[in-house]
Parts: structure tokens; C-alpha cells; sequence
């Protein structure tokens, strides 16, 4: 019988490349022929299917899709139309989320805002707490700075704290930047009451692609402790619990299961904070990296330092970015058959950093030939450029 840090999460997340099927090989090169390349091909069914797989087994988790992972519109639409609640840190992302809600009554649309946003990025600017005070939304704070300008700008808002807690062993460490020290937030939080803001709740985020379950272990119990001396010291409820993100995506072996997260969390959270409390997540990477493939094409050939090269029209200055970025590897694959070899693969502008991998396992290309990558939706299209005149790739949408 397997451990459950071995379970396989049914959703594909889990699962590494296997090859595509012919039937979604297919799929793809008639997408290429018909748009051109490179493309983005999202698929909303895959998204839905997240969704629904995060909402299982976590059920009284509320989800907030973090716009930041992946911020094209129609994938806002669908998680949206699933019921989702959204994570925005721009006004930007909050414009995105407000294009599903604008022909919503006046009043609807403030509850709806005040109920299913949060704008989790600790440090706003003036104009953009301007803009987001009349509908008194939830927004994070970290320190007294912060603090003093949500007081003058932003007065009506709802405020959560956020911690700064363990991000060990998590890909992209976020706890340098962000969050309040434990030692401080009991402090914190008695100032904000004392000019007469409301502190709804705590929120922590244990590092993007977490791979150390530990690390939400401990976040939750340094988050129940500081409720309890804030509600004692205070005599104010605090009601919300933002758990953050970090639900890990297996890019490749070593990552445990969600599943086994899920059961830790939901046992950790029934333990240490009463039932009434709400609980929110922040999920991106979850939602939306298995959900997209990017097809490319070979626009050049050669031959350099004992292995084949190939040059695609898509690089590390566009979807390919998330190598650099987010620190993940996207193996390249090929449509063609043959014998592999280890093979460069370079993307299409004038600078040797453009270069997407070294170690690609390919068949023997030629110029015109395609090229694939899956598991591209998180933190990739999202920080596309147009360097050296190339635009980022086209967007496809299927199963929408």
C-alpha cells in the first residue's frame, strides 16, 4: 500500500509527462495550422476541473484565485462563473475581476466586492486605496506605515494581517518581503483598533510551490496563538483565516500530494480555531498550471558544441519566462517521432540568455516542425514581454 505522501492527485496535477495522446496531439497542430505560432492554449475544462478537485477536498476552504498566476480574462470568466472569490495585488487585476461584475446593481456589486475580493498585496498605493474604499474591501497590512495610509485613504476598509512565517523548502520564498514578525502583531493589530479600523482576520503565505508541508503546520499554530492574545487583549473578534497559497503543481517527482496537504490542514484547522471561522485560500498555481500547453515552432537549425540546436519562436522572454522567474523547468517535446537525442533548444531573440534548455530529448528537427511544452498556465504567459520585437504568443482558448 502506498504512503500518502505517494498518492497520486487524480487531477493530473500529480502526474509527470507521459506523452499526449494522439487524439490532443491532433488537437494541437490543427490549432497551429489554424493560428499560427506560438500559441497559448488554455483549456477551461482542466480549470474547472481544479477547481472542483481544490473545493473536495478542502470544503470549508473558501477559494480566492490569485489573478497574478495567470490573469487572461476568460480564465477570470470561468472560475468566476465556478464561484470562485478572487486574490488581486493591482488595480489592474482588480479591473479584470470588475469586468464580470460591472452590470451588477450598484449595491450588489459593493457586497459582491466586500465579499469575494481581497486585495492581498500589503503595500498599495494612494490612489488605488482611494479607488477601493467605498466599497470596503478586505485589503493586507504589515506594518505601521502601511497602517497610517489605510487610516487616511482607505478608512472603511476591512483589514487582515498578514504574518511572516516559515517558508522553508518552498521554490520561491516570499517571507524577505512580506509580513508582519509574530512579535509584532498583537501590536499591530491594538494600533489599528485604536484609530478605529477593523481587523477582520490574519492571512500568511508559506511560499510559492511549497514543498514542505511543515511549513502551513507551523503558520497555523503561530496564527491561532496571536488570535488568542489579540481577541484577549482586545476584545475583538478575529474572524477570517487567509491561508495563502503555495498548493503545489508536481512539475516533476519529489512533491507530495495535495491530498496529503489537504488532510493535514483540514485536521489542523478543526483543531486549533473554532468552527465560525472563516477560512480562505489564495490558490493560482493550482487552478491553472497543468491547464495550458504552448506550441512553438522550429525556426532554425544548427549545429554547436556536439549536439543539435533548434531555435523556436518562443523564449524565455515570453512563456518561457516562468524558467526564470518561477524556477521551473518545462521540458521541450516534439510532435514528430524518431530517435531522441540530446538537443539545445534556444528561443528567438538576439540574446544568448534566450535560451529555454540544453538537455531536450528530441527526435532529429527540421526548420517548420513543432515543439511542445505542458503544465505552462502559472507565472508564464503572465510575464511575457515584447523584447526585441517579438510579441508573446497567441492566445488559444478550448472547452470554454
Amino acid at each position: 500500500m502506498a504512503k500518502p505522501e505517494e498518492e497520486m492527485q487524480k487531477s493530473g496535477h500529480d502526474s509527470e509527462h507521459t506523452g499526449l495522446s494522439r487524439a490532443r496531439k491532433d488537437l494541437l497542430e490543427r490549432l497551429a495550422k489554424e493560428h499560427g505560432t506560438p500559441i497559448f492554449v488554455v483549456d477551461h475544462e482542466k480549470i474547472r476541473e481544479n477547481y472542483r478537485t481544490f473545493c473536495g477536498l478542502m470544503p470549508s476552504v473558501q477559494v480566492y484565485y490569485a489573478v497574478k498566476a495567470n490573469s487572461i480574462p476568460e480564465i477570470v470568466k470561468t472560475l468566476y462563473a465556478m464561484g470562485s472569490s478572487f486574490d488581486v495585488a493591482s488595480m489592474p487585476e482588480f479591473m479584470i475581476v470588475w469586468e464580470n461584475i460591472r452590470d451588477m446593481p450598484e449595491k450588489e456589486r459593493q457586497d459582491w466586492i466586500w465579499d469575494k475580493i481581497i486585495y492581498a498585496n500589503t503595500i498599495k498605493p494612494v490612489e488605488t486605496l482611494e479607488a477601493l474604499d467605498k466599497y470596503k474591501p478586505l485589503v493586507t497590512f504589515d506594518n505601521s506605515y502601511e497602517l497610517a495610509k489605510i487610516k487616511e485613504h482607505a478608512p472603511h476598509a476591512g483589514l487582515v494581517l498578514r504574518l511572516r512565517v516559515p517558508n522553508t523548502g518552498s521554490v520561491v520564498e516570499l517571507s524577505s518581503k512580506f509580513g508582519a514578525h509574530p512579535g509584532e502583531a498583537v501590536d499591530l493589530i491594538i494600533s489599528a483598533f485604536e484609530k478605529g479600523l477593523v481587523v477582520e482576520g490574519l492571512s500568511f503565505h508559506v511560499g510559492s510551490q511549497c514543498t514542505n508541508f511543515e511549513n502551513y503546520m507551523q503558520a497555523l499554530e503561530i496564527s491561532a496563538n496571536i488570535i488568542k492574545e489579540a481577541e484577549s487583549r482586545t476584545g475583538q473578534r478575529i474572524k477570517i483565516l487567509d491561508i495563502g497559497g503555495g498548493f503545489p503543481v508536481r512539475y516533476h517527482t519529489g512533491v507530495k500530494s495535495i491530498r496529503t496537504l489537504a488532510r493535514k490542514l483540514n485536521a489542523e484547522i478543526k483543531r486549533l480555531f473554532p468552527p465560525d471561522t472563516q477560512i480562505l485560500a489564495e490558490p493560482g498555481r493550482f487552478l491553472v498550471a497543468n491547464s495550458c500547453t504552448l506550441v512553438a515552432k522550429v525556426i532554425g537549425k544548427a549545429f554547436r558544441d556536439g549536439k543539435p540546436c533548434y531555435y523556436i519562436n518562443d523564449g524565455v522572454y515570453h512563456t518561457y519566462s516562468g524558467q526564470v522567474f518561477d524556477h521551473v523547468n518545462y521540458p521541450v517535446h516534439a510532435f514528430k517521432e524518431g530517435e531522441k537525442k540530446i538537443s539545445a533548444v534556444f528561443g528567438p531573440t538576439c540574446d544568448a540568455f534566450d535560451t529555454v534548455t540544453l538537455s531536450a530529448e528530441l527526435p532529429d528537427l527540421e526548420i517548420g516542425d513543432l515543439t511542445y511544452s505542458e503544465n505552462m498556465g502559472a507565472y508564464t504567459i503572465a510575464s511575457s514581454t515584447f523584447f526585441n520585437g517579438f510579441p508573446p504568443a497567441k492566445v488559444v482558448h478550448i472547452n470554454k
